[in-house]
């Protein structure tokens, strides 16, 4: 015979009813994510155990950080739960995204940007990848290259550029994240990118830019002049295929919604 409900028990299960009365915007982060729970355990309620998720990781951007092996470590939330919130997190991510596609002209690095920002944001380490680039500096295809401190060692030119050749491809635009929030380039930063640039005039493969995603924004190596100036016809200096232009060179890392830190 079912349990009778307590008023606790009906508070503590309106998420759904409040859902379909007042839509998703007039829940709490604890109500979405127990809804995507939609199961506690014998200690605590979906609802309280949101909460606890919540609370362990520092809100959603703390949730967003941790991987799905860090989520299970909870009573109550084992494989299928993780992988769930893992998947939904990272639906949010894409549709935040303004994803870049084969094909996509690159008009400026704040195009590279607005693609990576939200899978780059929350990642915890650093993570270099590359955009390999056709003759009319359209996307072919991106590359992760490697994750942990940005080094010289880690970025090895061999490894950068073994995709771009097999690729066929005509330039490249280098990218990685600072999980610290802060886009400025290291000193590291701009010995690899040099490095790099070196390389890819003798393979012939142009470097068109380095951008430094992070939280606060995004650093374009290119518009701090740590690359050779690009040429007129270039879209990250002058748009192409009709695009805006990318904008006057910075000398400072620009902010996801307006110029400075």
């Amino acid at each position: 015979m079912p349990r009778p409900r307590s008023g606790r028990d009906s508070v503590r299960d309106r998420p759904r009813e409040r859902l379909a009365a007042l839509g998703p915007e007039a829940l709490s982060d604890a109500e979405l994510l127990a809804l995507l729970l939609r199961t506690g355990d014998r200690h605590a309620d979906a609802l309280s155990l949101a909460s606890t998720l919540l609370e362990r990781h520092g809100g959603l951007a703390g949730l967003a950080r941790a991987g799905g092996r860090e989520l299970g470590t909870l009573s109550g939330v084992g494989p299928a739960k993780s992988a769930t919130v893992s998947a939904s997190l990272e639906i949010g991510r894409r549709l935040a995204a303004r994803r870049l596609v084969a094909g996509s002209p690159i008009r400026g690095p704040e195009d590279v940007y607005r693609h990576f920002h939200p899978s780059l944001r929350f990642v915890p380490h650093e993570r270099f990848l590359v955009l390999l680039l056709n003759g009319r500096h359209r996307l072919l295809r991106q590359e992760v290259i490697s994750q942990g401190t940005l080094t010289a060692s880690l970025v090895h030119p061999r490894e950068v550029f073994r995709p771009a050749l097999q690729e066929a491809a005509a330039a490249l635009i280098l990218v990685h994240n600072h999980p610290s929030g802060d886009p400025t380039p290291s000193p590291e930063d701009r010995q690899v990118t040099e490095r790099l640039a070196r390389a890819g005039e003798i393979l012939g493969v142009r470097v068109l830019d380095h951008v430094v995603v992070a939280e606060r924004g995004y650093c374009s190596l290119r518009e701090q002049g740590l690359l050779p100036v690009a040429e007129p016809s270039d879209p990250l200096r002058a748009g192409s295929d009709g695009g805006a232009p990318a904008g006057a060179d910075e000398a400072e890392p620009k902010d996801s919604t307006a110029s400075g830190r």
